[in-house]
């Protein structure tokens, strides 16, 4: 039976939507789950998720293992899935985005780039290279799946760490902002033909078409552009459609993840133009603080009893894991090196590109050039993604001052004098998350 190990599986509700994708999708074949969480009652709240799944599905076969030893719970695994978030909510989280206002320096989600990127990405390297050790030494073959932000931070660090591994990048930010633009269209997802390509949240469509039923293709960024230009846009979605005004294309991440991945919109000396664009400050605080509540209610409800409902979500995994074991075709968005498949990107960054994936693994499609204003903008935030894998490799804390100089939002904010001691008090605060520096 092929094996799935679920690293970080106290993240309840994201391993109850990838376990219920995955033991929902028909096949000729069981499997055995397994759990790996430092916290012990989150993980048993996630073991009775993952067996109450099995019941609603009558699925008697499948083994459920949960363990506090992550080398038990990797060994002889054919896909590793990683969800974890190194220093979690608190103290962490809080952390990166306290410490930044005190300067003047506003996040809306601070996960992927950015200040609180850099950080998030410094305190979750040190981790992964453990992982990769272990999966080195007790299943060398398994197909490692990388949820974790920042993403291309951390697929980048892998790339250093470990590049015999075989291993994807996973957001679901394409295939969610597809969808969304289909609503605001009002047309079925079904019809639309996309490409997308660039970097993790600062992929562009590059095609965004309906297929009628006659066999014509309709480009659909004249009327997209048209709601641009109309303002006819939704309330949440401004920034989103402000870009596609400056750039001629629409950015596959949220509004309140792009806000704060240029030096454009979110500005301390310009309040209006946040409140006129709607940019959720704090935003990512609020939303952890939800889904605190919402694993308390869950575990309450599984405590009584409470019968779950197996729902299907859009994310990848489920249908790797299904073209890997089956040899059936899919075709997924995933991170991975560059090597030339969008040529006027570095070759060693990472980039998202459209994969096919059966028995062989991951082939990514190569895309060529990508229009040069695009490239210009991800580049900005290539440069700060390097150096901060290259701080977190060899411990050099000068790279870390100069991945938060470069980054676009934190320099268009800060003098370089202030993002030094910014630095230094983030350094000085997350303590024994970040010994290699202090």
């Amino acid at each position: 039976m092929p094996k799935i190990c679920l690293v970080g599986a106290g993240s309840t509700v994201f391993a109850q939507n990838i376990l219920g994708d995955v033991l929902s999708t028909p096949t000729d074949h069981d499997y055995v789950i397994s759990l790996f969480d430092i916290d012990p009652e989150r993980l048993k709240t996630s073991e009775i998720v993952a067996r109450r799944i099995c019941e609603a599905l009558h699925l008697n076969r499948v083994r459920i293992e949960a363990t506090l030893n992550r080398r038990e719970a990797l060994k002889d695994a054919d896909f590793v899935i990683l969800m974890m978030q190194v220093g979690g909510y608190k103290p962490a989280t809080v952390t990166d985005f306290d410490i930044p206002k005190q300067y003047g320096l506003r996040q809306t989600i601070a996960d992927t780039l950015g200040i609180g990127g850099i950080f998030r990405g410094l305190r979750t390297i040190p981790v992964l290279h453990t992982i990769c050790r272990d999966m080195q030494e007790v299943c060398p073959d398994a197909l490692l799946m990388q949820y974790v932000n920042p993403m291309a931070i951390n697929c980048w660090a892998i790339k250093e760490i470990a590049p015999e591994i075989r291993n994807v990048g996973l957001c679901h930010s394409v295939q969610h902002t597809a969808g969304h633009l289909a609503e605001c269209l009002g047309e079925d997802i079904g019809e639309i033909n996309y490409l997308s390509a660039g970097i993790n949240h600062i992929a562009f469509f590059l095609k965004y078409e309906k297929l009628h039923a006659d066999g014509r293709r309709e480009d659909l960024y004249p009327r997209l552009k048209a709601l641009a230009a109309e303002g006819n846009v939704p309330e949440d979605d401004r920034v989103r459609f402000d870009a596609l005004k400056r750039l001629g294309f629409f950015v596959t991440e949220s509004s309140e993840h792009f806000s704060e991945y240029t030096s454009w919109y979110i500005k301390d000396r310009r309040p209006e133009l946040i409140n006129e664009l709607n940019i959720p400050l704090d935003e990512y605080i609020r939303r952890c603080e939800v889904q605190i509540s919402e694993w308390h209610a869950l575990r309450q409800d599984l405590e009584g009893g409470k019968p779950i409902d197996v729902c299907r979500s859009n994310e990848y995994a489920a249908g790797i894991i299904h073209a890997a074991t089956t040899g059936k075709p899919a075709l997924i968005y995933g991170n991975v090196p560059n090597a030339g498949l969008i040529e006027n990107l570095p070759p060693e960054c990472i980039v998202e590109v459209p994969c096919h994936v059966d028995r062989n693994g991951i082939q990514p499609v190569r895309i060529g050039r990508i229009p040069s204003q695009l490239a210009a903008v991800m580049k900005l935030s290539i440069s700060v993604q390097e150096l901060t894998v290259e701080a977190a490799l060899t411990g050099k804390r000068d790279r870390i001052y100069q991945a938060a100089l470069l980054d676009p939002h934190t320099s268009a904010e800060l003098s370089p004098d202030e993002i030094w001691r910014m630095v230094d008090d983030l350094i000085e605060r997350h303590g024994d998350l970040l010994p290699a520096y202090r």
